[in-house]
């Protein structure tokens, strides 16, 4: 049951190509944004559109696979854990962020 603690999987599609950086010869860092999509029927009867966006970061090997073959509107499913930032703004408010560190990625549909 341990591997069930902080386990997130998603199917969504990026909002804009990754934002990739370099850290040395040997480490990336991959960051874009994915929407996912719910669609249910109220209690009038109408249809809901429900879009939650989510940020997500990929290291190494996955941040390589994200730099060249992702793009703006990529389907993708992804598998990783979720993680939590604060920092202060220069107004001095808390922020907070949350991510996802994806462990595992998988591109879906066709180009």
């Amino acid at each position: 049951m341990n591997n069930l603690r902080n386990k997130v999987q998603l199917i969504g599609h990026l909002g804009a190509a990754p934002v990739v950086k370099e850290f040395g010869k040997d480490k990336k860092l991959a960051n874009f944004s994915m929407a996912t999509k719910e669609v249910y029927y109220n209690k009038e009867g109408e249809r809901v559109t429900d879009t939650q966006w989510h940020n997500v970061v990929c290291w190494n090997k996955n941040a390589e696979i994200a730099e060249k073959y992702l793009d703006k509107g990529s389907e993708i499913a992804i598998e990783g854990k979720l993680t939590n930032d604060s920092w202060e703004d220069k107004e001095g408010n808390k922020r907070y962020t949350t991510k996802i560190v994806v462990n595992e990625l998988l591109m879906l549909g066709g180009k």
